[in-house]
């Protein structure tokens, strides 16, 4: 019951909205380094060896209720935001509303961009290639096209924003006093790490 009423309260909503995130980031930096695995010529083998130890299923079903919670508590903390807002009709525009709005259309270009990645890469329908357990070929195969490449650039660059700002938004909460420029830095390190794979590709330094 405390855990409801805790819930239930901002305070609660803005914890599960952290967690999450952090969760959700643990993510995206574990898979941007197996990406990168692509510059070795390992990464099928790093395909192999996820399916090997047997965490692919159980990653996907803790994402999948990562992202309903963040999403959950983000949508009801929006909706509370604006209920409180309606009282002060002559209230000037916070600062924070350019922040607050990036994040929202963000994490809709990253949903719909997941959703694509995972008809895609995962399940293949939407692959040029998409054989099943060839992943470098299948990457290859994507990034040939232009279009892929600027679509995965602005899916990647909504996710820089969106962890720029979770990131430093968490950081300023635990006292961080240089929360800003790790919040911009993890952005820059995620958003390199991702688009340096599809650039290799449409270039010719990955085949």
């Amino acid at each position: 019951m405390d855990t409801i009423r805790l819930y239930r309260s901002t305070i609660g909503k803005k914890a599960v909205m952290a967690v999450t995130g952090g969760v959700l980031l643990l993510y995206v930096v574990a898979h941007m380094v197996g990406n990168l695995s692509i510059f070795t010529g390992g990464l099928d083998d790093y395909g192999r060896w996820l399916r090997a130890v047997g965490v692919v299923w159980p990653v996907r079903i803790g994402l999948l209720a990562a992202v309903a919670l963040h999403f959950a508590a983000a949508y009801q903390l929006t909706a509370r935001s604006r209920k409180a807002r309606g009282r002060y009709a002559h209230r000037r525009p916070v600062q924070g509303g350019y922040a607050a709005r990036t994040m929202r259309w963000g994490g809709v270009i990253i949903g719909l961009f997941v959703v694509y990645h995972l008809l895609d890469l995962t399940a293949g329908y939407l692959n040029p290639h998409g054989v099943e357990g060839e992943i470098h070929a299948n990457v290859v195969a994507d990034f040939r096209h232009w279009y892929v490449v600027l679509a995965y650039a602005i899916a990647v660059l909504a996710l820089g924003f969106h962890l720029r700002h979770g990131v430093w938004s968490a950081a300023q909460t635990l006292g961080v006093t240089t929360s800003r420029v790790l919040g911009l830095t993890v952005a820059i390190v995620v958003c390199g790490g991702f688009l340096s794979v599809p650039f290799a590709v449409v270039t010719g330094v990955v085949s």
